[in-house]
C-alpha cells in the first residue's frame, strides 16, 4: 500500500499539464506553459527564498534597520561615546573645583594660612601622582625575568650549534 502511494505521488508530481492564457473575446491563445507540479513547487520555493534574502539584505544594509527594536544607529553610538567622554571630563573638573572651594573655605575659616593656599597645589592633589605607584620589582618578577633570559639564550645557541654541525 505504501509503495503504491509513493508511486502515485511521484506520478502526480511529474504529470505534464498545460497552462494556457486566452483572450476571452477572441479565444486567441496569448501564451501557454507546459508545467508539472514539481516545477511549480520548485519555482515557488526558490521565489520564497529569494524574497527572504532580498528582504534580509535590504533591512541589514540600509537605514531601515534603525526601525527594528534592538538596532541602534551609528550616529547614536557616536553621540553616546562623545557624551561619555564629555561627562568624564566634567566630572574631573567638578572634583577640582570642589577641592578648590574647600581650600578657599579653609582659608576663610582661618584653618589654613592664605600664603600656604595655592590653586596649583590643590590641582596637583586631584591628579594621580606617579610616585604613589609601586614601581619596584618583586622577587617573583626578577626570577621570571632570569628564566626568560636563560631560555632566550638557549634558543639563540641552538641555531648556532646547528650551523656549526652543518659546516663540519
Amino acid at each position: 500500500m505504501a509503495k503504491k502511494k509513493k508511486k502515485n505521488l511521484r506520478k502526480k508530481l511529474f504529470v505534464k499539464n498545460r497552462l494556457i492564457i486566452l483572450n476571452e473575446d477572441t479565444f486567441e491563445e496569448i501564451f501557454s506553459f507546459r508545467l508539472t507540479l514539481m516545477n511549480v513547487f520548485v519555482t515557488f520555493t526558490l521565489g520564497g527564498i529569494f524574497l527572504i534574502l532580498v528582504t534580509t539584505f535590504i533591512i541589514a544594509f540600509t537605514p531601515l534597520r534603525e526601525f527594528i527594536p534592538g538596532y541602534s544607529s551609528t550616529e547614536l553610538k557616536r553621540n553616546a561615546t562623545r557624551l561619555a567622554i564629555k561627562s568624564d571630563s566634567l566630572e574631573t573638573a567638578l572634583k577640582q573645583n570642589e577641592l578648590y572651594i574647600k581650600g578657599v573655605q579653609k582659608v576663610l575659616k582661618g584653618e589654613l594660612e592664605y600664603s600656604k593656599f595655592n590653586k596649583d597645589s590643590i590641582l596637583s592633589e586631584t591628579t594621580e601622582d606617579a610616585s604613589d605607584l609601586n614601581m619596584k620589582t618583586s622577587d617573583a618578577e626578577v626570577k621570571l625575568r632570569e628564566e626568560v633570559a636563560k631560555t632566550e639564550k638557549e634558543l639563540e645557541k641552538k641555531p648556532q650549534d646547528k650551523k656549526k654541525s652543518d659546516k663540519k
